[in-house]
């Protein structure tokens, strides 16, 4: 059961926010999330921290500039995922706006694997690409042969290789991939956010946060947020060369809609520089101005763009993108990011949302495999679990080590098989294990065991042959006894603690949902004790309660995904919640967590 504790807060810097007008409940928020002062809540563009801080971001700038004056052909080489997806469509958007000639590529994950690998490359050159620095339209069929998606004006096809590779999102540990564009010919532009390892590809450029020498203050930036940031440095080079002279600088701006979709999707940790970016976009957003594949993406949700939160972009609109690369080819969710066109987006995203609904059904017949397996094993006895199973699917094990993860609460990897003997696997981790730095232990504790892998903390790939499965988990399950304490074992739910009576209402819960919250920078839960008076399950999977507040108070209240009976007294961690059904907008808990109290 998940301990439940308080976060502490310095008691003089809550008071201090909230002297300075921040009402006190989100002054004491804040404190707990380490907001020292005002300022750092400023969500102006103008506070964004500035690019040419970021190393290589100027020097990137003027390669692209000098290719836009050449007239040369750039094809951006995109990831699979939602990051990938919205850094490709900020890529193209904003590169157009500068007249680039430019087109995209992205990876089939089953067929290339990920990132710039050589077989990418070698694609790239074969390819019949398009170039033009207009909006993309509809696909020829010789493309979609080779690659699904392949993005511009059936117009102005050009057999041509591309003179300069830019990834989005991948590219630090494509040392081959590179390799072969350099002897081919073609010079490569890096932008990504992961973590390089120890060799680094011989890229003409390399921008990256986490590369060493980069001194950029935050170093939480997602793939999509690289490349707006190298997009803020061509500008500033476009305008020192004179190009806006005789026409209007570009509106970059316009582009932190797919910047705020991206960074929540991504999960990267929201600093203050973040926060600004997803504010920003989010503004958009609610104004109405956000691209057409946004809006139709939200639509097919069944969410309103005036009422979107980070919620909407993390749980909404990621999983739909999400599923293309799961279970296709992300070219379809990136086709819906770049068309202006409502009714093009409108299908494509209907398409995204079909997408997604065989990708939940297929993830659900995986966690009850799962399960059974582990009915013969005590889970509790082990500090990790490395599943495989023959008939997983490769596109959809990220989510079931995720599900397993919150389950178990210990790091999990899960295998599907590729090709032949090849399993490919995807971790997810908990606070205390550093999941690519543990797969890079055992790296170099059995050099055979891992074909490849990378990632982040929380979250990595590895490939393994299947004949080493048993050996890669032996391995695995030592380094995480000696990463991982008892007490890293067990779950602990982090609340604000509990809410005064006055705090029960829908402005607050308003308020809070006004906010930006994301990984890093938690959306608030509360906890108090209540009496269970009425509780009926709706939607065949979902418990309506009222409860009553130990200080008297009568509260609706909904626990999600689940039809457990509650006692009647409970133990509930909670958060606030907006509830509108029928034009009636109320206040609503929403359950989290619950206990016998």
């Amino acid at each position: 059961m998940p301990q439940i504790v308080a976060r502490n807060y310095p008691q003089q810097t809550a008071r201090q926010l909230s002297e300075s007008g921040i009402p006190s409940l989100l002054a004491r928020i804040y404190a707990a999330r380490g907001i020292s002062e005002p300022a750092q809540l400023q969500t102006e563009a103008g506070r964004l921290l500035p690019f040419d801080q970021l190393k290589n971001a100027c020097h990137m700038a003027a390669l692209l500039a000098d290719a836009i004056a050449q007239d040369k052909k750039l094809l951006v080489v995109a990831d699979y995922d939602a990051d990938g997806a919205t850094a490709c469509a900020v890529a193209l958007r904003g590169l157009r706006m500068f007249g680039a000639r430019v087109d995209f590529i992205v990876p089939n994950r089953f067929e290339y694997g990920y990132g710039l690998t050589p077989e990418i490359v070698q694609l790239a050159k074969q390819l019949p690409l398009r170039y033009g620095n207009e909006n993309p339209s509809d696909d020829g069929e010789a493309a979609k042969q080779l690659l699904p998606q392949t993005a511009g004006s059936a117009s102005n096809v050009s057999q041509l290789h591309p003179d300069i590779l830019v990834t989005v999102d991948n590219g630090i540990a494509s040392v081959a991939g590179v390799a072969e564009a350099n002897r081919l010919g073609m010079q490569v532009l890096v932008t990504d956010h992961h973590l390089p390892g120890d060799e680094l590809p011989d890229a003409l450029c390399i921008v990256n946060p986490n590369q060493i020498g980069c001194d950029f203050p935050s170093k939480n930036l997602a793939g999509v947020g690289v490349m707006f940031y190298v997009l803020l440095a061509l500008r500033a080079e476009l305008r020192e060369r004179g190009a806006f002279a005789e026409k209007p600088e570009p509106n970059l701006a316009a582009l932190l809609d797919l910047v705020a979709l991206g960074t929540v999707a991504d999960v990267v940790k929201l600093d203050d520089n973040n926060r600004i970016l997803v504010h920003q976009g989010l503004q958009r957003i609610r104004a109405g101005r956000a691209c057409a594949g946004i809006n139709a993406l939200l639509q097919v949700a069944r969410k309103s763009p005036s009422q979107a939160t980070t919620y909407e972009l993390g749980f909404m609109i990621g999983p739909r993108l999400n599923a293309a690369g799961r279970l296709e080819d992300m070219g379809l969710g990136i086709r819906c990011l770049l068309t202006d066109d409502p009714e093009e987006a409108a299908k494509l995203a209907q398409q995204l949302d079909d997408l997604n609904r065989a990708r939940r059904e297929i993830e659900t017949d995986m966690q009850e495999t799962a399960l059974a397996a582990l009915e013969n094993t005590k889970p509790a006895d082990d500090y990790s679990l490395v599943l495989f199973d023959e008939n997983w699917h490769q596109g959809v094990i990220g989510i079931l080590a995720s599900r397993l993860k919150d389950r178990f609460h210990r790091p999990v990897i899960a295998f599907a098989r590729a090709n032949g003997n090849e399993l490919k696997g995807s971790g997810r981790s908990i606070a205390g294990l550093h999941l690519r730095d543990a797969l890079d232990l055992v790296a170099k504790r059995r050099p055979h065991l891992l074909q490849k892998f990378g990632g982040h903390a929380m979250a990595a790939g590895v490939s393994i042959v299947e004949q080493h499965l048993e050996e890669f988990q032996e391995t695995f399950e030592a380094i995480a006894r000696e990463l991982l304490s008892p007490s890293d074992l067990t779950r602990v739910m982090e609340t604000d603690g509990a809410l005064e009576t006055a705090d029960f209402s829908l402005e607050v819960a308003a308020m809070l949902e006004r906010q930006v919250w994301g990984q890093g920078f938690p959306q608030p839960l509360f906890e108090g004790e209540f009496n269970v008076q009425t509780q009926r399950v709706v939607g065949e999977k979902h418990l309506k309660l009222q409860l009553r507040h130990t200080n008297g108070g009568m509260l609706e209240a909904i626990h999600f995904f689940s039809t457990e009976p509650m006692p009647p007294t409970i133990r509930a961690v909670y958060s606030l919640n907006t509830n509108e059904y029928n034009g009636n907008v109320s206040l609503q808990l929403i359950v989290r967590h619950w206990q016998e109290a």
